[in-house]
This record gives C-alpha cells, structure tokens and sequence, in this order.
C-alpha cells in the first residue's frame, strides 16, 4: 500500500525550483545594475559622455595639419599645399648673386613691350618646355592675367615682379589645358628639387634657376606672402593650374607653384 503524501509535500518541490529560479533572477539583476549602459541611440546626444582621446587618435588627427614647409615633389609623389605661414623652400644648391637691376621693359597700351629689357623664352628640358613669354598684369578683380588661350604655349611674365635673375621673386604662369588640348605647363606637376629651369632675356642675358620645392594649393587659400613676398636672393615662382576642373566656372580649383632659385648666369 502506497504511502499518502499531503498536500504540503506534492507541492514542494515545484516551491524549491521556484525557489532556485528566483534566487538566479535576483543575482542576474544585480550583475546587470553592474554593467556599463549601452548607448542604444535612444539618449539625447549631448547626454553622452564624450570619450577621452587616446594615444592613437591624437596621432591620427596630426595627419590633417599642413606640411611646415614646401614639398621637393618627385615621381609619383603627391602635391600638397604648405602652412600659409611657411616660408619659400631653402635652395637646392648654392645660389648665386642676383644680376644688377636695370630698366625693365614697359607696357604700351596694348599690352605689349615697348622698351627695356624683359624675359623673351623659357625652357625646362625635364618637361620638354621651350616658349615665349609675354607678359601679364593684374586685373581689376585682383586676379593675376594669364597669356591669351589662343596661344596655348606661352607663358605670361608678370611686369610688375622682377626680372628673371634679379632680387626678388619673378613671376612666370601659364595654362595646363586649353579647349584645345595640353598647353605649355601641362606637365609642371612632375618637377622636383634639382631639376633645372632656364629663363632667356631680351639683353642676351640667360639664367639658370634650380628648383627647391613645388606644392599644390587651393586657389581659396593661395600662400601669397610665400610666391609674392620679398626675397633677397634671385628667384623664380613658376605658377599653373591644378585640381579639380569645374566645368560651369571654367576653371580649376587648385594652383601648382614651383619655386626656384637662381644658380647660375651667363651673357
């Protein structure tokens, strides 16, 4: 005959896994109060804490901070721009003492040379450069000119800057493309420190002007002090176009500026 359990004894073993299974509830709820929250998107942003940086994200974020100086450039190396406050590249190789100032040729009102002495070629043999140069002048807007698109070889002095070869910084620009396909400075880019640059003048004098850097800068943000401003020594800004090309503006967004220094003289 079998044994009579009472009520009390059928039902506590279902009390003990009860039991058990509050007593687990209890511990997980509060190994859950421990845990960090999750940002689940749902706070207001500015409710979030914000992280404090690490190491590596202080060293990631100096990626961004513009070079101290200019680039030399080089075969496959990428232009960019320099500090606005950053001086002119050193020289490559010895300099040389500037040529003697003597009356630089004046502009009629066309535009073209009247008298005085002025740069009449230039020549880079890395690039296979060999043109005329006219001469440029600053706009109305305050823009500098550029030689007409018609003459898509020729590179444009700016009269008011030095003769090539004296003190100071003369001014030599030119177009990358015109309409009608690669113009005289197409190539510019692909210049580097140490390479060689020759400018011709009308009085028979020819100078040689060894690159020191070469970068690439937003025309939003044009190093004007660094291709304009006053240099004691002989040098040469050689100036184009570069970037992106904006097809409405008909223009490009960017400029790529060589910088040289007289080396050598002859005549």
């Amino acid at each position: 005959m079998s044994e009579q359990k009472t009520p009390m004894q059928r039902a506590l073993p279902g009390l003990l896994i009860a039991g058990s299974l509050g007593g687990v509830g209890i511990v997980m709820v509060s190994l859950l109060s421990l845990a960090p929250k999750v940002d689940d998107g749902s706070a207001p942003i500015a409710a979030t804490a914000q992280p404090t940086p690490t190491t590596v994200g202080v060293q990631n974020a100096g990626a961004f901070v513009l070079a101290p100086t200019v680039g030399p450039g080089g075969k496959d190396a990428p232009l960019t721009p320099a500090r606005l406050d950053a001086p002119p590249p050193l020289p490559a190789v010895p300099v040389v003492a500037p040529i003697p100032p003597t009356s630089k040729a004046k502009a009629s009102k066309t535009g073209k040379a009247k008298t005085g002495v002025r740069p009449i070629r230039i020549k880079i043999p890395k690039i296979k450069v060999n043109a005329p140069i006219g001469g440029v002048t600053m706009g109305k807007d305050g823009k500098l000119g550029t030689p007409p698109l018609t003459k898509r070889n020729q590179a444009g002095w700016y009269r008011l800057s030095p003769l090539p070869g004296e003190a100071g910084p003369a001014i030599i620009n030119g177009h990358v493309s015109t309409r009608q396909g690669p113009a005289v400075f197409d190539r510019l880019r692909e210049l580097a420190k140490g390479d060689q640059i020759y400018v011709y003048r009308s009085d028979g004098k020819v100078t040689q002007f060894t690159v020191s850097g070469i970068e690439q800068a937003s025309k939003n943000a044009f190093p004007t002090k660094r291709v304009y401003g006053d240099v004691d020594s002989a040098q040469l800004r050689v100036i184009t176009c570069g970037g992106v090309f904006n097809q409405k503006a008909h223009s490009y967004t960017d400029n790529i500026v060589v910088y040289a220094t007289l080396s050598k003289k002859a005549g």
